[in-house]
């Protein structure tokens, strides 16, 4: 059999698995993954033929957390009940990633609860970006693929998107302004200790000269009594 490659995705964010699918010059497959019951309940509906094939699905679990992920397991499930040959979970974002160990008492450790969960629905891989820490990858059985963004892939595409924050300049000028204040305090400091400076010498000016004229007088009346030597 052929080697067929298949990309799904949820709704968490299509317009970057659309970007992918690009990228690679590989067509999405027809799925949807819609509300149902009254908004009660998620559903998945893959509209073309996946049997025999290598399926990526494409989900990162941003928020809603519960949601995103909700909608990986049921594509996941999908996958496998059609027979697909391998599913690996292409995860941009892992959900609950900090939730990693137990740092009290009578806590969970979600990161492995979801772990279990998509190994429970049938995923044989997982791609994960930049994991919040090294040791998920120890959570789960499958082989994991942990891949790091800001040397390899998230620079050039920011770079690419030219991206601006809106309150860029404004926080530049604040910025500029908060330096501003804080020299003019600096010499406004400086000021009142040079004159605090002078306003001493000042004081002690007359003290110093009473007390030296005082020593003057001292040894002048001490050396006009002594009597010549013989």
């Amino acid at each position: 059999m052929a080697y067929e490659l298949k990309l799904l995705t949820g709704n968490a964010n299509r317009p970057l698995a659309e970007e992918i699918a690009q990228y690679l010059h590989v067509p999405m497959a027809d799925a949807e993954v819609s509300r149902v019951l009254g908004r009660r309940g998620l559903s998945c509906q893959v509209d073309e033929n996946v049997r025999g094939a290598d399926v990526f699905v494409i989900q990162p679990t941003s928020p809603p957390v519960n949601d995103s992920l909700m909608e990986l397991l049921i594509m996941v499930d999908a996958m496998k009940r059609a027979s697909a040959r391998r599913i690996t979970a292409v995860l941009p974002y892992y959900g609950y990633a900090r939730q990693d160990r137990k740092v009290q008492s009578r806590v969970p450790i979600s990161a492995r609860l979801v772990a279990d969960l998509l190994e429970a629905a049938g995923i044989h891989r997982v791609l994960a970006l930049d994991l919040h820490a090294g040791q998920i990858q120890g959570f789960f059985s499958v082989p994991v693929d942990h891949l790091f963004a800001g040397p390899v892939v998230m620079i050039d595409y920011l770079r690419k998107k030219d991206l601006r924050d809106p309150g860029h300049r404004r926080a530049r000028r604040g910025r500029r302004g908060a330096r501003a204040r804080d020299r003019q305090a600096i010499r406004r400091r400086a000021g009142h200790h040079r004159q605090a400076a002078r306003g001493t010498s000042a004081r002690r000016s007359p003290c110093t000269s009473s007390a030296t004229s005082r020593v003057a007088t001292r040894w002048s009346s001490t050396t006009s009594s002594t009597p010549p030597a013989p």
